[in-house]
């Protein structure tokens, strides 16, 4: 609160009064039904396109686009970037699909470059840290949307969770399409170890099975890349692949996932980069 919106105000609504002021120091309360009290109070907001403000972000998000998205998105050197998968298989359903996360790193390029054009197109856990989430969670959106291309963005420590759905989804006949980000890491655990435990790496190094050959033994096809070359084709098979395909791209092994806002720390301390 000392750092963070200094100049702005927090006004809470809600319906049960007990819940004010319980873990943020509201300024103003609003008690009431939302489909009361917020047309109540809309009706005297006065329209203001805040255009200082706004402008006052131009040079933070251009330290962003060449610190942060550019390096993820184009990157000049081999191997293949998390977000670059992400964005092509984006690109490929027209940001169309309905886009499945597990938990991790995985989780969090998904979420940040998947273009989404439609409702209801976002299926994950949040922040429950809930591995092995996203293969049943599929299974769920594939029934609850039918009619859509499901894309599972998964890592290769929580598919090893509940990789024994592979069975449901060859037993029910499902269309997803599962693409696994490589790492051979427990990637956000292991970046965790690096930035704030001097590299300390415990139990972060995954030695992986074949996946397109585990895919494979339950009638699923597969395809494994390694080359940045190779993406697009191997995409654009997985989706015009009629039922579940099982893409494994091996991905930078230690790559990062940010902004980052260290624990303990607020956005104004946020990291961009390595340090040094």
């Amino acid at each position: 609160p000392n750092t963070y919106a200094k100049q702005a105000k927090v006004i809470h609504f809600d319906i049960d009064p007990v819940e004010i002021d319980k873990n943020v120091k509201t300024d103003l309360a609003v008690i009431g039904d939302c489909k009361e009290t917020l047309p109540a109070v809309t009706q005297k907001l006065i329209k203001n396109p805040h255009t200082a403000w706004r402008e006052s972000f131009k040079e933070c998000e251009e330290k962003e686009l060449i610190t942060v998205v550019n390096p993820e998105l184009h990157p000049t050197e081999s191997p293949i970037t998390m977000g670059e998968v992400v964005r092509a298989v984006s690109d490929a359903t027209n940001n169309e699909a309905v886009l499945v996360t597990d938990v991790g790193q995985n989780q969090m390029m998904a979420a940040r470059y998947f273009r989404f054009t439609k409702q209801r197109s976002i299926v994950t856990s949040g922040g429950l840290g809930t591995m092995g989430f996203g293969l049943p969670a599929a299974i769920g959106a594939a029934f609850g949307a039918p009619d859509r291309t499901i894309c599972l963005f998964c890592g290769d420590g929580g598919l090893q969770m509940t990789i024994q759905e592979l069975g449901t989804i060859m037993e029910a006949g499902i269309s997803i399409k599962i693409i696994l980000l490589n790492n051979n890491y427990l990637g956000m655990v292991r970046q965790w170890q690096e930035l704030f435990f001097n590299e300390r790496y415990s139990s972060t190094s995954m030695t992986n099975p074949d996946y397109v050959k585990i895919a494979s033994a339950y009638g699923i096809r597969g395809r494994s890349v390694r080359l940045r070359e190779e993406l697009p084709e191997a995409i654009d098979e997985m989706l015009s692949t009629n039922g579940a395909f099982l893409l494994e791209v091996g991905v930078i092994e230690k790559g990062m996932v940010y902004p980052m806002t260290p624990a303990g720390e607020t956005v104004t301390n946020m990291l961009m980069c390595r340090k040094g």
